[in-house]
């Protein structure tokens, strides 16, 4: 397993792969279409019919790929020759700087082993299948309580604000151990943090100050032990300060954002196609393969950077040491090769190998805390509210674009009284 790109990489004096296509892509289809907002841009589907992995001209100049094929991009998720450290990385958004910085300390995103596997020891632990599991009961109190109050406030109402943000926050922040006064700061923070929309100032702004809440919230951890993760790490010792405000505010963000967004993005998908949600209804047993189903099909992390190590080839092409190829998840989660008919949302599909947690050494690492969420919010809601309807014109939900998590700022519904 290489750590670092080679300072002589060499080229196989006969290449045994053909050479890229001579038309790379040099716009990468971004927005979701005004029509449906569920689905990828139709260039993807096209580009991945005609060539699955494709050479890209980003716009800073540099030659590097596409991949859009489920199987190029699973491939390449799994390949330790390909890094995920962010300053090795060309960004295909347009007007986005020439080069990032170092990840920050604890940001298991962007950097490789032994580092990242380091971390992500420490932390596998304490968010096993078993653990989570273990957890249900808590998340089916808070869904309830969140519930009532939907009930008693009446609608219409916005499910972000009354449900899908304060739900997975109440969990991954009790998981933490953040202290319920600061919760609604942090997700502010994170808001921030995630958005495209605002300045790097904005972000790096937002960024330190979650990290100096969590600092002193780490320091006195340390001091006074608690029953949680950060309690945890904190009294292990294998971990400075530094480090584990950084894992706090990286596992902060991930459970705030993520599975928020798929909250509210799910609900307004399975609105929209009222034969799907009358199957889930009708039948909770069926939330498993629901969730699942709902992941591949909105991809809601629609793409993925990684940077070639040394010279690898796949799908047929020969990737250079210090190339940079972005993953379209989006793309490859509709991938016919592997989902028949998916541009179909289907609850009772097995979506197995989707790649909306992502693949790898870097899958996401609360993706079974999310499972559960996601299990238990989706059947409870729509029993509760078997009338659930949006509250305006499917075109006039506010979609969430400008970040790198998609989803919905907004979405109003309403229901019938009792």
């Amino acid at each position: 397993m290489r750590n670092e790109p080679p300072t002589t990489p060499t080229a196989p004096t006969t290449p045994t792969v053909p050479t890229a296509p001579t038309s790379p892509v040099t716009d990468l289809p971004l927005t979701r279409p005004t029509g449906c907002p569920f689905d990828p841009p139709a260039e993807l589907a096209r580009l991945r019919e005609e060539q699955p992995l494709r050479r890209m001209r980003y716009p800073d100049g540099h030659e590097g790929w596409l991949a859009t094929g489920h199987s190029a991009v699973r491939a390449i998720l799994a390949d330790q020759r390909f890094s995920s450290r962010y300053e090795l990385m060309h960004l295909p958004i347009p007007g986005a700087p020439p080069s990032l910085p170092p990840a920050p300390v604890g940001d298991l995103t962007g950097i490789d082993a032994p580092e990242h596997t380091r971390y992500r020891r420490l932390l596998m632990g304490k968010f096993t299948v078993r653990r989570m599991r273990e957890l249900t009961a808590r998340v089916e109190e808070i869904t309830a309580e969140h519930l009532d109050a939907m009930e008693r406030r009446g609608g219409p109402l916005d499910l972000v604000e009354a449900f899908a943000q304060p739900v997975p926050a109440l969990m991954i922040c009790e998981l933490l151990g953040v202290p319920s006064a600061d919760r609604d700061v942090f997700q502010r923070h994170t808001a921030i943090v995630t958005d495209h929309g605002v300045t790097q100032e904005e972000r790096t702004a937002a960024y330190l100050a979650i990290q100096e809440i969590l600092h002193e919230l780490v320091v006195a951890k340390r001091d006074r032990p608690t029953d949680d993760v950060l309690g945890d790490l904190a009294q292990s010792g294998e971990l400075s300060d530094e480090e584990l405000a950084g894992i706090g505010t990286f596992l902060l963000g991930a459970g705030l954002d993520t599975t928020a967004n798929m909250l509210a993005l799910g609900t307004f998908a399975l609105l929209s196609h009222p034969e799907q949600l009358a199957a889930l209804r009708g039948d909770p047993e069926l939330a498993d393969r629901a969730v699942e189903e709902l992941m591949r099909y909105l991809s809601i992390a629609d793409m993925g950077l990684r940077a070639a190590l040394e010279d690898v080839e796949v799908a047929g092409q020969l990737i250079r040491a210090g190339e940079s190829v972005t993953l379209s998840l989006q793309a490859a989660n509709r991938d016919p090769a592997r989902f028949p008919a998916p541009d179909t949302l289907d609850l009772r599909r097995k979506a197995t190998g989707h790649l909306g947690f992502g693949h790898g050494s870097h899958q996401c690492l609360g993706q079974q805390l999310a499972r559960v969420e996601m299990r238990v919010a989706f059947p409870a809601l729509l029993t509760r509210f078997p009338t659930l309807r949006l509250a305006v014109p499917p075109e006039d939900v506010p979609l969430r674009t400008s970040s790198n998590i998609y989803g919905v700022h907004r979405l109003p519904v309403t229901w019938d009284e009792a």
